[in-house]
């Protein structure tokens, strides 16, 4: 069986905008036993990136709006890539339409910064897909 899936490697990590972001990090933290691998930002724009135990993570944004989400709270989900570009690439030409270009990126986040190369694009079911490539 393949490790890889053309271009991606497998998923980086899941986002989604929590109202309650302090309860919603307990819940993945304290009651699903999730590990917090970095966080950034201040109230009201925090956000933190879950260790779920196998390499891929949760990433919770504050800010989320009250109520049912007819679709759920899904904001969009990371693909490891090797080469952020040649995915992105790879998705225009197969239908997708680019929101972000590939870029380099420094998140600012305790325990330590950490740098990405990172695109977006909208895939042919609306959904929200980034390209994730974490450099060294």
């Amino acid at each position: 069986m393949s490790k890889t899936c053309g271009s991606v490697s497998g998923f980086h990590h899941v986002a989604f905008r929590a109202q309650a972001f302090d309860a919603t990090v307990a819940f993945y933290t304290q009651g699903l036993g999730c590990r917090a691998a970095m966080a950034w930002g201040d109230a009201p724009g925090r956000a933190v990136m879950l260790d779920t135990g196998d390499g891929s993570f949760i990433e919770i944004f504050e800010g989320g709006a009250e109520g049912a989400k007819p679709e759920g709270a899904l904001l969009h989900f990371a693909l490891k890539t090797a080469d952020c570009d040649a995915s992105y690439q790879r998705a225009l030409a197969a239908g997708a339409t680019g929101t972000v270009e590939p870029q380099n990126v420094s998140v600012a986040s305790t325990p330590r910064p950490f740098a990405v190369r990172l695109a977006f694009c909208t895939g042919l079911a609306g959904e929200t897909i980034e390209f994730f490539q974490q450099l060294a």
